[in-house]
């Protein structure tokens, strides 16, 4: 019984290791393929793709845990169920217009308001 709890905990660990690895050289792989091209940024290395991605993570923490950016999309998608056909289509007007929100859109700087 112990030994499979170990060889389980060494399978976890190398799996990992290994999907930390494979995120690393997608970022640098992407990063290098793409920004210096387009806006003449430095090359990257390995280990600088695996520091950029662990400075996003404490930036912008994990993407995809309740509460997150899904979370996000949940609650938006139950405040749209609950909304009325006529508050459905105000929404969709004020997102055309740059103010999701109730912000002020185009229409509303062209007639002497201040857009944001």
């Amino acid at each position: 019984m112990a030994r499979h709890r170990v060889w389980r905990g060494l399978k976890f660990l190398a799996v990992g290791v290994a999907a930390v690895a494979l995120l690393g050289a997608a970022v640098m792989l992407l990063w290098n393929a793409l920004l210096p091209a387009l806006f003449g940024a430095r090359v990257l290395g390995f280990w600088q793709a695996l520091g950029l991605l662990l400075l996003s993570r404490i930036l912008f923490g994990r993407i995809g845990r309740p509460g997150g950016m899904a979370g996000r999309g949940r609650a938006m998608a139950q405040r749209w169920a609950q909304m009325t056909p006529e508050e459905r289509e105000q929404l969709r007007l004020r997102s055309r217009r740059g103010g999701c929100w109730g912000g002020a859109g185009p229409e509303q700087a062209a007639d002497g308001g201040t857009a944001v």
